[in-house]
């Protein structure tokens, strides 16, 4: 199965792609006007910010789902501190309505408490009273920036049999995404992929945010298809601004086939939902 082979990028893939949309928010004070750009009925995954901790996702999920938001909060695990604050956080959840959770390991230096892992945390998790109809857990194309190939390939295995679907780290190039998911499927691993991508902002802080995410080398693919000079040509006719086109058509033709398993995309908003929300809606139009 090779990304060479298919040559159509479907309209309908893309309308699909565009249609069931997960938009990403950071629970910061702008999040209140965020939500308005978005469809009513939309669904919205809340990260775990390192500045405000896990609290302000709880608070966050729980005002979003009492707007009809379909939420996903994060419960990254080094964010929590033992079972008892689990369990609490998992009470509030399902009283506000929540039904699927993102479950990432955090990026704390150090963990708040006994859980080092998502694993940690999602297998103490099953031991309570608590359970969720949806959990997704992290899978990273490019590879991570601290943890070699079998760390992760390690990792995925413990987690999978907690999990309903896997959400990707950030990546520009659906080649990359293709032949990842088809090397996982390969390892059998049959949970359906939620891939993510960038939303639309200005170029720099795009590429800022990817590299303090850990996929610098993925912005060598906003290049790599036109050179420098269409590279430059491309900032100047965008007015500066990235618009994740080119990766929604290449992941287009695989929406329909079974064998990849993708179960849409997660938009990496960054806060920025005014101009992602506006790009998706002309996109779905044309």
């Amino acid at each position: 199965m090779s990304l060479g082979l298919r040559t159509d990028t479907e309209r309908e893939g893309v309308e699909e792609l565009l249609t069931g949309a997960r938009y990403e928010l950071m629970p910061f004070d702008s999040f209140d006007d965020e939500v308005t750009h978005l469809p009513d009925d939309a669904s919205v995954a809340i990260t775990t910010s390192p500045q405000l901790g896990i609290e302000r996702t709880v608070e966050r999920a729980e005002q979003a789902a009492e707007r009809g938001f379909d939420v996903v909060p994060h419960i990254a695990a080094r964010y929590v501190t033992d079972r008892e604050h689990l369990e609490d956080i998992a009470r509030r959840l399902t009283v506000a309505g929540v039904t699927d959770i993102f479950v990432p390991g955090g990026d704390r230096d150090e963990p708040a408490g006994e859980f080092e892992s998502a694993h940690d945390l999602l297998s103490t998790l099953d031991e309570t009273e608590y359970s969720f109809d949806e959990v997704g857990i992290t899978g990273y194309p490019e590879g991570h920036a601290f943890l070699d190939e079998k760390t992760l390939t390690d990792s995925m295995a413990e987690k999978e049999p907690y999990a309903t679907y896997i959400v990707t780290q950030l990546c520009y190039d659906p080649e990359t995404v293709i032949e990842w998911i088809e090397t996982i499927r390969d390892r059998n691993v049959d949970l359906p992929v939620e891939i993510g991508i960038p939303g639309v902002m200005k170029y720099q802080r795009l590429i800022d945010i990817s590299q303090k995410v850990g996929v610098g080398d993925s912005i060598k693919f906003l290049s790599k298809t036109t050179g420098i000079l269409g590279f430059v040509r491309q900032l100047v006719t965008s007015r500066g601004k990235y618009k994740p086109n080119e990766l929604v058509d290449g992941l287009a033709p695989y929406v329909d086939d079974e064998a990849y398993g993708i179960r849409g995309i997660h938009v990496y908003t960054f806060n920025q939902t005014a101009d992602t929300e506006s790009w998706r809606r002309a996109r779905i139009r044309e």
